[in-house]
Formats: C-alpha cells, sequence, structure tokens
C-alpha cells in the first residue's frame, strides 16, 4: 500500500490508503455540500421563528391568541386570524420555494456521477458515496471533492479555478514524479494544498521513494480540468473542502428602511397605549378597568397596521422584477430583494478597479531598450531586426571589417532580438491545439496550424507578450513539462529545454526560467518581474527607474526583463543546493527563496515592456454622473500605485483641475502625524494612499484620517488587500452612519460586497464568484448609473409613499373608532364588525394602495440627465419623523370629520352610522390615492374603479351590517358626499397651493 501524510492548519496527520478507504483510522466527513438553512423537521419552526422574532408580528400573535379569552372577545375570531394568518402564508411559501431551489441545486451536484478504480476495475459512483483513498478518474468536467494527484499522458493537466477564486488564468498541475514511471495502469496520488506536506512512500519490495509533495500535486474541489484525463486519490472530502472553508457566513443585511419603519411602528404601538390608557382615565378606571384597557387595546389595534410588511415585501418584489425586465440594463439579476430602496440612498460607492472599471484586457504597447522604444506605429522596425536576426549568415571576418556603423546597428538589432526571444521564453503559457472544423487536434498539433492555436496562462498579460511576439516574428508553437518550441519568421523551430521554473508570486513580483538551447547548448537564466524588485537584481543603470516612471504615467504595466548567461557547472552546483532545499521540511520556502537568489545578482537589462489594460466602456459618465449626484467615489485595488493613479486619471475620477496628493509612505506614528497634518493643509484635493500607510493611519489615527478622508472628492487605495478593503467599508458605515455600495467583479472583492450595505457584482473575466455573493448582479459597469438613479430612486420614494400610506390607512380608522367610543360614553364596543375591518384593509383598498409602486415623479431619461435630484434623496426626505407626523395629522383630521360628519347628520338608527361612515371612508381612501399619484398608469385607474366595483357589489352580501335599502335613498347619497368632501377637498387644495409656490425640484424640470 503506498500512503500519504499530510498535516495541515488544526488537522491531524492523515495517511490514506490508495484504493482502500476501509484501512482508514479516523472518520472523515461525507462528500455531501449543504446550502440549505432548514432541514424538513426545523423548516417551519425556523420561519415562524424568523417571523416572530419582529416585535411587529410578535404583537399580532398575541392579539390574535387573546381572542380565545372570553372577556376579552371582540366581535368574530377571523378578525383577527385572517389576516395572521395570510401575512404567514406568504411567507412560509417564499421560504419554501427557495429551500426547495436549494435543494435541487445541491442534489444535482451530490449526485453527479464519476468513475471509480477498485479491484473489480472501474465502477460509477455518486459523488455523495467517493470515500477518503478512493482513485477517481476525472475527465474534462467539474469536480466535486479535493483529489490528491494526477497520473496524466501528457505528464500535466491545467485546472480552472474561476469558479473557486475568481481567477481566469488555468493552472498548471503536475503528477508526483514517481508516478509517471510506473506502467500505465498502475495509479497515483498526492495531497492538498497551502500547509505543510510530508513526503509519500512507495512499500512494494523495492526501495521506498520519497517524494516531495507540494501544491502543484493537487486538484482542487470546485474546479474545472480543461484538458486530458486524469487519476487522483480523494483526500479531502465534504466540509473540509476549501471552497467550502472559504464561505463565511455572510452578515444578514437589513434594509435601513426596514428599521425606519420598525421605529415608526414602535412609536404607533406607543400611541396606541396611550390611547388606551386616556379612554380608560375617561371613565375614571371605573370597575374591572385592567380589563377594559385590554379591550381598548385590541380595538385600537388597528393604528399598527398588520398589513405594512406585507404590502411593503410585495413592493419590493414588484421593484426587482422591474430592474430584472428593464431592457436598457440587461442581465442584471436581484439577488438580495429585501432591499431595493437601499440603492436610492447611498453615499459612497466603493469600487474594484481590475476587471470592474477596466477591462482586464491587456494591449501590448511599448518596447524600451534603455537607448531606443517601439511603440505601437514602430513594430514594424522590430519585425525587420528579428527577421535579420534569423536570416543573415553566421558573423565572419568580413563583418567583422565592416565599417563601424553597421557594428553599431548590428548591436541595437540583436539586443532587439534578444529580447524579444527573452518575452517569448519567459513566462508559462502554453499553446493549445483545437480543432476548427478543417483540421482535428492530432494534426493541428503536429502541424503547429495557427489558425487552431489558444494560447493559455495564468494572467492576461502574459499572453499579451506572447501575442505580440508572434506578431514580431517569433511564435511560441509548443510546449510541455520540459520543453519549449519557437518558431523563427523563417520557419525554422528552435527547440529549449526547460531546466526550472520560479513562478511568479505576489511576495516575490516577480517570475524566472532556466532554459538550454538545444542547437547550441546555452544555459540561460531569463527573468522578468516588477520595477520596484528588478532594480536591485539588475546591473547598474540610469534609465531604468526614469522609464518605468514615464510609462507608469501614461497608465501603462511595467515589467522589466533581463537575463544571466550559466556555465554547466554553475547550474549543476546550482541544482543540487536546489533540490537539497525542496526536501527540507522546515522552513522550505525560505531555503528554496535563498538558494534561488543566489543567481540573481548581476542581471543584465535587456528591455522593459509596457502593456495596457483598457476602461470598461461609459466609465467616464457613469462615474459623471455619480459625482454630480453627490456619491462619493473611492478606489480600492490591489494594484502599484502608479497605475492606480494613472487609471483614476483616465477614467475621470480624479477631474482635470484636482490636485492629488499622494501620501507618503508611512511606518511610524510619528510619520503618520506629520503626513497628516500636511494633507490636513490641502483643499478639495484627491488623496492616493497605499494599503501599508492606511494600516499604519488607522492604527493610530483612525478618527482623524477618516474624517479627512471623507472631506475628499475622490479617495485612492492601491495594494489593498481583500480583507482590508472590507475593514475600509466597515468603517466608513461607523463613522458616517451614510450607507455604502461596494462594486466588484473578482473573488477578491466578495468581503468588501458582503460588508457594504449594498453589494453589487460585476459579472467580469475574473468569473462570477463576486457576482453570486452579491444582492444585485450587473453585466457592465455603466449600468450602475441606472440602477441607482432609476430604479434606486424610484423603490425608494414608492416604498416610502407606501408605507406612510398604509399608516394613514389604518389610523383613519382608529381614529373613527375613538370618535365613536368617545360619543358612546367611551365604551369598548367596536364600530365595525368582522368582515367590514377585514375587507377595509384588503379587498376595498389594497389594490389602490398597492399600485402606488407603479408611481414614478419624472421619467426615467429625465432622472439619468439629471443625477442632481438624486442628492435630495441623500437626506432621507421622502420618509422622515416631519412627513410622518404631516400624515397622521391628515389622518386624525379625516378620520374625525368623517365620524363627527355621520353623527351629525345621523338617522335614527344606528345601522345608518356604519353605512354613512364606511361608505365615505372608502371612498377618501380611493381619492386619496388619486391625490398621492404623481405620475398615472392605466394598471392605477383599473385598481381605483376595481375596488369601487368590489364594494358596491359586496353590500348586497353585507345586510346584516348596512341597510341596502337605505343606501338606494337619495338622502344618503348627498350625505356621503359631503362628508367626503369636507374631508378631501381642503387636501386637494393645500396640495394645488403647495405646488404653485414651493414646487418640488423634480416639477421643474418636468413642466
Amino acid at each position: 500500500g503506498t500512503q500519504v501524510n499530510c498535516c495541515q492548519g488544526y488537522f491531524r496527520p492523515r495517511t490514506v490508503w490508495l484504493g482502500h478507504p476501509e484501512k482508514r483510522e479516523q472518520r472523515y466527513p461525507r462528500n455531501v455540500i449543504n446550502n440549505q438553512k432548514y432541514n424538513f423537521f426545523t423548516f417551519l419552526p425556523g420561519v415562524l421563528f424568523n417571523q416572530f422574532k419582529y416585535f411587529f408580528n410578535l404583537y399580532f400573535l398575541l392579539l390574535a391568541c387573546s381572542q380565545f379569552v372570553n372577556e376579552l372577545r371582540l366581535g368574530a375570531l377571523y378578525t383577527y386570524w385572517v389576516p395572521l394568518g395570510f401575512v404567514l402564508i406568504i411567507t412560509i411559501v417564499r421560504e419554501a420555494v427557495e429551500e426547495m431551489r436549494c435543494f435541487l441545486r445541491d442534489k444535482e451536484v451530490n449526485s453527479q456521477i464519476y468513475s471509480k478504480l477498485s479491484t473489480r476495475g472501474t465502477v460509477k459512483v455518486k459523488s455523495s458515496g467517493i470515500q477518503v483513498g478512493d482513485l477517481i478518474i476525472v475527465e474534462k468536467m467539474y469536480i466535486s471533492t479535493f483529489f490528491s494527484t494526477v497520473f496524466h499522458h501528457k505528464g500535466s493537466c491545467f485546472l480552472r479555478t474561476d469558479q473557486l477564486d475568481g481567477e481566469t488564468d488555468w493552472k498548471l498541475r503536475l503528477p508526483v514524479a514517481c508516478t509517471q514511471r510506473l506502467p500505465t495502469a498502475a495509479v497515483s496520488l498526492v495531497h492538498d494544498s497551502f500547509f505543510v506536506i510530508k513526503s509519500h512512500k512507495r512499500e512494494d519490495g523495492d526501495p521506498p521513494v520519497n517524494e516531495s509533495l507540494s501544491i502543484e500535486n493537487t486538484l482542487w474541489a470546485s474546479t474545472v480540468i480543461a484538458s486530458g484525463t486524469v487519476v487522483g486519490v480523494v483526500i479531502y472530502t465534504g466540509k473540509e473542502l476549501r471552497s467550502v472553508m472559504n464561505t463565511s457566513n455572510p452578515r444578514h443585511k437589513i434594509g435601513l428602511f426596514d428599521l425606519e419603519v420598525n421605529c415608526l411602528t414602535k412609536i404607533l404601538f406607543g400611541a396606541l397605549v396611550v390611547v388606551s390608557l386616556v379612554m380608560v382615565a375617561l371613565q375614571h378606571f371605573a370597575g374591572r378597568w385592567y380589563l377594559q384597557i385590554f379591550r381598548f387595546l385590541l380595538l385600537f389595534s388597528n393604528i399598527v397596521p398588520i398589513s405594512l410588511r406585507v404590502n411593503l415585501d410585495m413592493g419590493k418584489m414588484v421593484f426587482s422584477w422591474m430592474i430584472k425586465k428593464d431592457s436598457k440594463i440587461p442581465g442584471t439579476v436581484v439577488r438580495a430583494s429585501t432591499f431595493p430602496e437601499q440603492l436610492g440612498r447611498i453615499s459612497y460607492l466603493l469600487t474594484d478597479k481590475t476587471g470592474t472599471l477596466t477591462q482586464n484586457e491587456m494591449v501590448f504597447r511599448r518596447l524600451h531598450l534603455g537607448t531606443v522604444a517601439y511603440g505601437m506605429d514602430s513594430m514594424d522596425e522590430v519585425q525587420s531586426h528579428v527577421f535579420s536576426a534569423y536570416t543573415q549568415p553566421p558573423q565572419d571576418l568580413q563583418a567583422s571589417r565592416a565599417p563601424v556603423a553597421t557594428k553599431v546597428r548590428k548591436t541595437i538589432s540583436s539586443r532587439v532580438h534578444e529580447a524579444v526571444k527573452a518575452i517569448a521564453l519567459v513566462h508559462n503559457v502554453t499553446p493549445v491545439y483545437e480543432s476548427n472544423g478543417v483540421t482535428d487536434q492530432a494534426e493541428a498539433e503536429m502541424h503547429y496550424e495557427d489558425t487552431c492555436r489558444v494560447y493559455q496562462a495564468s494572467s492576461p498579460d502574459e499572453v499579451s507578450l506572447v501575442q505580440w511576439t508572434e506578431s514580431v516574428g517569433l511564435t511560441l508553437v509548443g510546449r510541455d513539462q520540459s520543453s519549449m518550441q519557437l518558431r523563427t519568421p523563417s520557419g525554422q523551430i528552435l527547440n529549449f529545454t526547460i531546466l526550472q521554473i520560479f513562478p511568479f508570486t505576489y511576495e516575490s513580483k516577480r517570475m524566472g526560467i532556466i532554459v538550454r538551447d538545444e542547437s547550441t547548448g546555452e544555459i540561460t537564466f531569463y527573468m522578468k518581474g516588477a520595477d520596484v524588485v528588478m532594480a536591485g537584481i539588475v546591473q547598474y543603470n540610469d534609465w531604468l527607474e526614469e522609464e518605468c516612471g514615464n510609462m507608469a504615467r501614461e497608465g501603462l504595466r511595467v515589467l522589466v526583463v533581463a537575463k544571466k548567461s550559466l556555465t554547466e557547472e554553475q547550474y549543476q552546483d546550482f541544482e543540487a543546493r536546489y533540490v537539497q532545499a525542496k526536501l527540507s521540511v522546515h522552513d522550505r520556502s525560505l531555503k528554496v527563496a535563498t538558494v534561488i537568489e543566489s543567481l540573481e545578482m548581476e542581471m543584465e537589462l535587456l528591455c522593459l515592456t509596457g502593456v495596457e489594460d483598457q476602461l470598461q466602456a461609459d466609465v467616464r459618465p457613469t462615474l459623471e454622473i455619480l459625482r454630480n449626484a453627490g456619491i462619493k467615489v473611492w478606489m480600492l485595488t490591489g494594484d502599484k500605485l502608479e497605475t492606480a493613479t494613472c487609471t483614476a486619471k483616465n477614467a475621470h475620477l480624479v477631474t482635470r483641475n484636482q490636485d492629488i496628493h499622494v501620501f507618503r509612505p508611512v511606518t511610524t506614528r510619528s510619520e503618520a502625524h506629520l503626513e497628516l497634518n500636511a494633507f490636513r493643509r490641502k483643499h478639495d484635493c484627491a488623496l492616493v494612499i497605499s494599503g501599508d500607510s492606511l494600516e499604519v493611519c488607522l492604527k493610530y489615527y483612525e478618527y482623524e484620517f477618516m474624517e479627512l478622508a471623507c472631506q475628499c472628492p475622490a479617495v485612492v487605495c492601491c495594494r489593498c488587500a481583500p480583507t482590508q478593503k472590507a475593514q475600509i467599508v466597515r468603517l466608513l458605515q461607523e463613522r458616517t452612519g451614510k450607507l455604502t455600495c461596494a462594486v466588484g467583479d473578482g473573488g477578491n472583492d466578495v468581503s468588501m460586497i458582503q460588508e457594504a450595505d449594498c453589494g453589487v457584482g460585476v459579472e467580469g473575466k475574473e468569473g462570477k464568484q463576486a457576482s453570486l455573493a452579491a444582492d444585485f448582479s450587473i453585466t457592465q459597469f455603466k449600468h450602475l448609473g441606472r440602477l441607482l438613479m432609476v430604479h434606486g430612486r424610484n423603490s425608494y420614494k414608492r416604498s416610502a409613499a407606501l408605507s406612510q400610506f398604509v399608516i394613514h390607512r389604518s389610523l383613519c380608522i382608529s381614529t373613527m373608532q375613538a370618535v365613536f367610543s368617545s360619543v358612546f360614553y367611551f365604551a369598548s364596543v367596536p364600530l365595525y364588525q368582522g368582515f367590514l375591518i377585514i375587507g377595509y384593509s384588503t379587498i376595498y383598498t389594497m389594490f389602490p394602495v398597492f399600485s402606488l409602486v407603479l408611481d414614478k415623479d419624472v421619467k426615467s431619461e429625465v432622472a439619468m440627465l439629471y443625477p442632481e435630484l438624486y442628492k435630495d434623496l441623500l437626506k432621507g426626505r421622502p420618509l422622515s419623523f416631519k412627513t410622518f407626523l404631516i400624515w397622521v395629522l391628515i389622518s386624525i383630521y379625516q378620520g374625525s370629520i368623517i365620524m363627527y360628519g355621520a353623527l351629525l347628520l345621523f338617522e335614527s338608527e344606528f345601522v345608518h352610522i356604519v353605512a354613512i361612515s364606511f361608505t365615505s371612508l372608502i371612498l377618501t381612501e380611493l381619492l386619496m390615492v388619486a391625490l398621492t399619484v404623481q405620475t398615472w398608469h392605466w394598471l392605477m385607474i383599473v385598481a381605483e374603479l376595481l375596488s369601487l366595483a368590489c364594494y358596491i357589489a359586496s353590500l348586497v352580501f353585507l345586510h346584516e351590517f348596512i341597510d341596502v335599502y337605505f343606501i338606494a335613498t337619495l338622502s344618503f347619497v348627498w350625505k356621503v358626499t359631503a362628508i367626503t368632501l369636507v374631508s378631501c377637498l381642503p387636501l386637494y387644495i393645500l396640495k394645488y397651493l403647495r405646488r404653485r409656490f414651493s414646487p418640488p425640484s423634480y416639477s421643474k424640470l418636468t413642466s
């Protein structure tokens, strides 16, 4: 048996028996994925608990339960239970649908079929049946468990990890060396990432073989194998997968609007208690007054509207549906339908740079050799230099006697050639051939067919460099584990053996490769990297720093390319030390780095390359709109300071006439203090700061720094870690109390998106990780303008109108009850019985009130044209204590007018009071909706007429409350008309005067 020892974080080292899962010593989790919130048994209790957590719903539950007590009973039971049941059923159905979707998605993943190698040959096994130690054959497909190693026909395979970490590049994965020497039928294994790894042993009579295992030998769950077939051994399953451990439980976001409404309902509840106490006090606390208090609480329970939540929730669903259906922003998805109105009051927008503001599509712009630079327009010169380097006969005696002029030209020519060759060799790009319909794959691979070639690489920068060398004549045509083939302009194939590769990491910021030219046997060490680290590695020169600065100012990403020739002895010596370092178990990476650094000295500087990242479509106008809307834009990026500043200027994040204050790197408290003072003296200038300096400032001067930064028109933070992005969002929320919106596209933006009040994910090149974690997902950055200016603004204004109207509706009827009770010597007798109460808040007024979600004050084009309209909302005007108070006063006025009117025109029988007051109430409500509406929609008119028709039709059935013969009389008609006019006309006049003398800003634009 072969065994693998792995130790990782808090995991114990494990020994995995290949193909014999039953020999394991400890229990491992089952390989199932579960994203559900509840299971079959916890579903109902869970949903009900989450509903009654709100003060609101608990209050109604207690009300309904109190009806079982005889002394507290007012009218029929269903008056209280029906509305509550309706609310709960809607919620339960919504949750059940979401759970069902989740369950089906999980089931699909868990029942994927894999081929497993066993003693009986290959057998099919479901994903949920895979155990640690199984040998699985993986073809070009999605992986659901954490595998370890690989046996592959070419000895390597590519892994697409965009679903796991948002990176689009393909990762190269290698098998353990000893497995490649086994006969094809035998198979191998290896182990997971990121932690110390012990070696693996083969014990089958031969001397045991020790192999070091590293991250390159592993395949992760949630990734896709891009090509070929692989045999791997399962190491981790279920809960121990990286993809499962990566997902933190995101904080449960509650919209600010919901909190405000909650606050208002608490005020209303307070009012309810006060009114009940006053009523009992006016009875002089006679008899069993504590029971009377209860009865009054029940009588006036309408003050707190039960339908508010349902109306708002349904409203939100409508808003989300409208966003999804908007043809101007196709592909937009609302994942969190609980707070679309948050989009209407964003004060800070935090955006990522790469892939969000820029396309993450690289174009080669500049080659700089120190004395001469080639731009896009002079690439043909480079081409001719390369061409001449490969076509001229070898230099002989005549060439050396030639005039000096040609010799100088030669050196330029050979320097260009050297630089191009270096760029064509120092990379991690693999050309892959696919059939294009004419030629099949095998044929294309044999003849290096140009039309079938696709480059696969870890970053778009690398591909753009290799594509450029192809355009000037030196083409990368083949590559595998140990060799690389280049094709010269004349069609000759050059073979290079790859001796070592030192991959790019974010710490080292450079990559190196050692190759041997097969035709001459020369060994060369090539290297490329960021100017910061390369400056200390290359030989002294006077132009590197200056030119790097110039290119960065133009917005180009700069890479420095260098080389060093090695003799056979030098290389052998290096290799021995390198292998030794790789086998050490302690401080392995440190030892390896030291050995590599012994080579990285006095290298010959070949050239600089400049690559440009293009801006997304319409980034400038979108940022302009956001700025005019009073939203402050912060750019948080992991990129270099120069590139970030350059993109900020390029995207007009910083306007032409603004100064940019670049915050100097600070490490200590005193330095930070000086630098902050220097920044305080400047006015209206954008701030550019690096992640490290930011960390120092926040550590010592958090309050002062945030205060200064919040006043800046724009802030750029470069070299930001993902956790730092989230930290900045959190600080902004705490310091300013304003709403933040985060926009990003990669796996590295997820923490920031989940932390912000509104997370917007852009479906970009970097995979879908961000858009899946976000509350809203858009396809292009430019759609953000419309999402906020039109949909955010409308959702907020409509939600405000809707909630206040629902409150007004319930306050009206409560006022009437209060007037009625006080006229009849404070009796706790309900004015309206049973169905009238239910009908009032549902069938008679539900549709017109809900149709307010279709209302809009200005056309969407106007809202986009005048983003200043959005600024008005930032102060929270549509729903504030002021507007709430106005609505309360209107409700009290209308309720008392209707009730007193009905009592004044009161006929001999009590039954007529009900008829007159109720009809006036319904008419008043319908008229009030008409008064509130700003832009009529045909559905609103339908809703108004439908409600009226419903009421008239139902009068026939409600003869126990209302006398049908009395309704038909003329006196009834004029009395109702008179009361309704008195309750509504003054409001119409006031509205007209207000629009005449202090019109709101939007009306000026529409007239």
